[in-house]
């Protein structure tokens, strides 16, 4: 029996050294695979045999392996047969997409509807209607559906999937895992520190960066060597909890002057509506074109409060797609009170994020979600920011860059979580 195990355990473990590598390569032949594995060549056809009869690995063709020899066959990873679901739930919207083992995006569906407050049992169930249909899809297109990670904007209990406190959406302690029923297993995670492994994996793929998405909420993720550094106790990255003012406007969270009050999305369009309706923002700092260089007086004082009180009105609960694009239209017709009241909040962002950069030190800050089309006008203000106050410690600030996955992340980098489970274990998919 002792010996059994094991020879499933070096098998399983041989299995991902194949797999892996052949994912590294992107296609190899059964030569070097040997070469780069040190396995015999023997073992990796063994080996690559099983792969493609479990439909992780597909033959593409013959090429001549060096100078000398017969010809070998390139195997590459498939992506006609297995796939991965990701989902979000977001305060305003739903969405799924199924990515095959080739990380390529297959289906993609969005559902604008409000969360706020809703309860759990309520969202749950028409997000297992969406996913139920694009699984069905899935399998029409020859897809098998093996598991899903679920994206939250709150901090979640890995090993229960219990989500503690997502003050945007009105929940505490709730047992997300055990309430979404599909035909295969489903954890959850941080919508933020997906949305930075979805920038990893389907983005930019810098190694080292802090990645900031951008909606209701402000979530943070950050990328170490690679990896996402999650904390003690795995709830890193609240970056939108970031106290900007001890005495600014009360947050959902209980404190009072957090970021999320002055640069998440309920914010931004508010204040952003409260500027194009006056002739004039008397409160805002002088407007500066996007790539110049923002009045030195303003990041000196906190923007005024008004701007930013929380709104009761109907158009807080649009998706944020209109919300933004309203915003993009009145920026391109040149509405300087709309480009100042977005450049106090990328204001208030760079501050944050300089206690950020003061307490991690990342190579590089990723910025995501409703930021991304923003970025030409509220960019530089970000990076002027953090230079403004940083620069006497640093010789240099990390770069701000924008992110081009968008709205997209959370949900791409949770299906890549479990494209990256296949690839370290494929032995337990073959084994069902």
């Amino acid at each position: 029996m002792t010996q059994a195990l094991r020879h499933d355990a070096m098998r399983a473990r041989n299995l991902a050294l194949v797999l892996g590598a052949v994912g590294a390569r992107g296609s190899v032949t059964r030569a070097a695979l040997a070469e780069m594995t040190g396995l015999t060549k023997t073992t990796v056809s063994k080996l690559v045999g099983d792969l493609i009869e479990g439909g992780l690995v597909v033959e593409t063709g013959a090429v001549r392996d060096g100078e000398r020899g017969r010809p070998g066959v390139e195997i590459r990873v498939s992506g006609q047969h297995v796939a991965a679901l990701g989902l979000e739930i977001n305060v305003d919207y739903l969405a799924v997409c199924v990515v095959d083992l080739a990380r390529t995006v297959r289906l993609r569906r969005t559902q604008a509807v409000d969360n706020r407050a809703a309860p759990p049992v309520d969202v749950i169930a028409q997000l297992a209607d969406l996913a139920s249909a694009v699984v069905d899809e899935s399998v029409e297109k020859g897809l098998r559906v093996v598991g899903g990670v679920l994206a939250v904007p709150g901090p979640v209990d890995m090993a229960s999937g219990v989500v503690h406190n997502a003050p945007n959406l009105g929940w505490r302690d709730v047992p997300l895992a055990s309430l979404l029923r599909l035909s295969f297993p489903v954890r959850v995670e941080n919508e933020a520190n997906l949305a930075a492994l979805g920038e990893l994996w389907f983005g930019s793929g810098l190694p080292d960066f802090l990645h900031v998405s951008g909606e209701i909420g402000i979530g943070a993720g950050l990328v170490v060597r690679g990896r996402l550094f999650r904390g003690a106790h795995g709830f890193a990255g609240e970056l939108g909890h970031v106290v900007v003012s001890p005495d600014g406007p009360p947050c959902r969270c209980g404190g009072r002057g957090c970021l999320e009050q002055y640069a998440g999305q309920d914010a931004l369009l508010t204040a952003a509506r409260a500027a194009a309706s006056i002739r004039s923002a008397t409160d805002a700092p002088p407007a500066a074109a996007p790539g110049s260089a923002p009045a030195r007086s303003a990041p000196a004082r906190m923007p005024h409060r008004e701007a930013y009180e929380s709104s009761s009105s109907s158009e807080m609960l649009l998706p944020a797609q209109q919300g933004v694009s309203w915003v993009l239209s009145r920026l391109r017709e040149g509405d300087e009170n709309v480009r100042a009241a977005c450049e106090r909040a990328a204001w208030a962002l760079g501050v944050a994020l300089s206690s950020a950069v003061n307490l991690v030190d990342p190579d590089a800050i990723v910025l995501g979600g409703i930021y991304g089309p923003l970025f030409p006008w509220i960019g530089h203000m970000v990076a002027d920011t953090l230079k403004d106050r940083l620069g006497q410690m640093r010789g240099a600030v990390p770069p701000v860059v924008v992110s081009r996955l968008g709205a997209e992340a959370a949900a791409l980098g949770a299906a890549g979580q479990v494209i990256e489970q296949v690839m370290a274990d494929p032995a337990a998919l073959l084994h069902t």
